[in-house]
């Protein structure tokens, strides 16, 4: 196959498979629906491919579509980091300005980063940071991201990597609670209690599972794999949980119990591409923990 295909058609491509129909990628794209058809049309006929199938509920992604998703994903990163790294130069190069894309858990992008990112934004007002918030690991490699915190030491020898403390983990869980339901003495008399937790053993989960097998998917009476969703049950009242111990002083304060088992700490890292340039300033963001305002409370369990 020696034509050459215009990127539009496979950023098109990926419209579609997102949005599951030519209508929403060409309001997503800002084009016309027969533009979009055109250029599914187009990539279909250069690759001899059909990539979709008509269905009641839209398009359907036929096996080579799905199997060609990745490399397409691959690209619109690319063109993406291309466009922040271009914003990155200015006329006045002793001015900080540019995209940085900074990759966090849910929890820490909701509740450690907004403090930082604003110190940041008034020290270096033209610098624009985009927030991915997920519990995947975005790959730094290919761009999905610019920066990365995370807490497990990336394996990729080509990242450049800064660890920047420890977080510690403690069983939390409101006053309120503690009050209708009394306060579990031992961890043994954890049982009793409504316990939340993940849903999915993560390779992260699994690892600590390794040193607290007590904790299993079983043991809990509310299953998510939204940390920032745990946190806000162990707010609401609504039974034990862990949490970071710097967010157990938060909007409403916490009692928090630890045992032999009951304690951990997460190593927390932040990587990124190995590059030079302004997007190194933005490092700035990934380093420090978050406070609370208000006393910890402390019961029998605690040490």
């Amino acid at each position: 196959m020696n034509t050459s295909i215009p990127w539009e058609w496979y950023r098109t491509f990926l419209a579609v498979l997102q949005e599951g129909s030519l209508s929403g990628a060409s309001r997503t794209l800002n084009i016309t629906q027969p533009t979009a058809g055109r250029h599914i049309a187009g990539l279909e006929a250069v690759l001899g491919q059909a990539l979709f199938t008509r269905s009641q509920t839209g398009l359907l992604a036929t096996d080579a579509a799905l199997a060609l998703r990745v490399h397409a994903e691959a690209m619109d990163n690319t063109a993406r980091a291309l466009e922040r790294t271009a914003a990155n130069f200015s006329r006045d190069r002793t001015e900080l300005r540019g995209v940085v894309r900074v990759a966090a858990s849910e929890v820490v992008g909701a509740e450690v980063l907004p403090p930082l990112v604003a110190r940041l934004r008034q020290a270096c007002p033209n610098i624009v940071i985009e927030l991915m918030l997920s519990n995947r690991f975005q790959d730094l490699l290919h761009r999905e991201a610019d920066i990365a915190v995370r807490m497990v030491a990336p394996q990729q020898e080509q990242l450049i990597a800064r660890r920047l403390g420890r977080i510690e983990l403690g069983l939390h869980a409101t006053a309120a609670y503690l009050t209708r339901q009394g306060l579990p003495a031992t961890l043994d008399d954890l049982a009793s209690h409504a316990l939340i937790g993940f849903d999915s053993a993560t390779p992260l989960v699994r690892r600590a599972l390794e040193r607290y097998p007590r904790f299993q998917r079983e043991a809990f009476a509310m299953r998510t794999d939204s940390d920032l969703a745990q946190l806000n049950l162990i707010r609401a009242g609504a039974g034990i949980g862990i949490c970071q111990v710097p967010l157990a002083d938060g909007i409403i304060p916490r009692q928090r119990g630890r045992g032999e088992e009951g304690e951990g700490k997460r190593e927390k890292g932040g990587g990124k591409k190995e590059e030079r340039g302004e997007r190194n300033e933005g490092k700035r963001g990934g380093e420090g923990r978050g406070k609370g305002g208000q006393e910890e409370k402390r019961g029998p369990l605690a040490s």
